[in-house]
């Protein structure tokens, strides 16, 4: 019979092999979640980049390893103190944010000044927007008080390409990226590491135009004269020319066109607001009427089954300085100026009321965390 000591022995070699083992195990081990970076202008409090990101969270199949927060609807610092008081709101703190870009690579308020006194005024204009336009403020550095409350965590001292960039090197080929807002963030990121397109598992985004129906809702009433201007690539039309010429291993373009067939109405904030999730008072009380551009962008990655119709075709932005500037170019396979245009799967329809369904559910659900699933796991 063995004695007590024997037992205490036994144990701890078994201790000691077991942590071991633990240890020996790869930093990049599977977790058996779809891992994916978040790429958000991030504009708040509420709305559509706001839900969209809520959305992401929400899966309970997606592993998010960070959010890096650029400018574009609004000024990167504001953005990111958006995002922070958003994870904190929706007990998602330990996912941590990243500072992105401040502007873009070429254009600027004065070039763009420079195109509307020669070409006209464009509807939209972001962050660049007249300060009276959603109290916005002109000084890209300034945090103005939230809303929502300031967040009392802090982002990530690591800057966000280099995230990006170390991610996709630790698992490669498993990350997506997934993209909302200007692609800046990802162009600075693939000229500082000639690999990250190609290790990356593939990029969606949201961005681009091409054939929206303009009668679909009052939003989409500026696309009847610039059928092919959208602001996210019209944002920053070089780095979006520089990410479509990247080797991804697939590219998913979600354009505005399907987005002008819905609405985040009233009744489907109000079924969300009454909902139990942490968030739920948050959207009830910031969310916004508007087409649900990111919110699409983001189901259409979780679940693909919403999408209808899409195409494949070659896709470029245009970046000369003329009435084109930021609009959306495209060919069909085998048709392009050959200058390195890739093909890209562009979403044209999706399943409406599936959609509405798949988000107010994913909306509605209780919150998990990534260390709750592991630990369930």
């Amino acid at each position: 019979m063995k004695t007590t000591l024997d037992r205490i022995l036994l144990w701890a070699v078994a201790s000691l092999v077991l942590s071991l083992a633990i240890l020996a195990l790869p930093a990049n081990a599977d977790t058996g979640k779809r891992k994916l970076i978040i790429s958000q202008d991030a504009y708040g409090p509420g709305g559509t980049n706001m839900q969209s990101i809520l959305m992401l969270l929400q899966a309970p199949d997606v592993e998010v390893l960070g959010i890096v927060v650029g400018s574009g609807d609004g000024w990167r610092d504001e953005n990111i103190q958006h995002t922070l008081r958003l994870l904190e709101i929706a007990g998602r703190t330990e996912v941590p944010v990243y500072a992105g870009t401040v502007f873009p690579l070429l254009n600027s308020a004065e070039k763009t000044q420079r195109w509307e006194r020669m070409y006209g005024e464009l509807l939209y204009k972001g962050a660049w927007s007249s300060p009276v336009d959603k109290k916005r403020h002109a000084d890209p550095y300034v945090i103005p008080a939230q809303p929502e409350g300031m967040a009392t965590i802090k982002p990530a001292t690591e800057p966000g390409v280099d995230f990006m960039i170390r991610k996709v090197h630790e698992f490669p080929g498993a990350v997506t990226i997934w993209a909302a807002g200007p692609l800046t963030d990802l162009a600075v990121a693939a000229r500082l590491d000639s690999s990250f397109s190609a290790l990356a598992k593939g990029l969606v985004f949201m961005g681009g135009s091409f054939r929206p129906v303009p009668a679909a809702n009052a939003f989409a009433d500026e696309y009847r004269h610039d059928t092919r201007r959208e602001f996210n690539l019209r944002w920053d039309p070089e780095a979006a020319s520089m990410v479509l010429h990247e080797p991804w291993k697939q590219v998913v373009q979600i354009p505005v066109d399907p987005t002008t067939a819905t609405l985040f109405r009233p009744e489907l904030l109000a079924r969300i607001a009454n909902g139990k999730t942490a968030f739920a008072r948050y959207i009830g009380q910031y969310g916004q009427p508007f087409p649900m551009w990111d919110e699409l962008a983001a189901m259409a990655w979780i679940d693909p089954s919403i999408v209808t119709k899409s195409a494949t075709v070659l896709v470029d932005v245009d970046t000369s300085f003329t009435a084109g500037y930021g609009n959306t170019l495209s060919w069909a396979l085998g048709k392009g100026p050959q200058l390195g245009e890739r093909p890209v799967l562009v979403i044209e329809e999706i399943d409406v009321p599936r959609f509405e369904q798949l988000t107010v559910d994913l909306l509605t659900r209780p919150r998990t965390t990534n260390s709750e699933r592991a630990h369930a796991q």
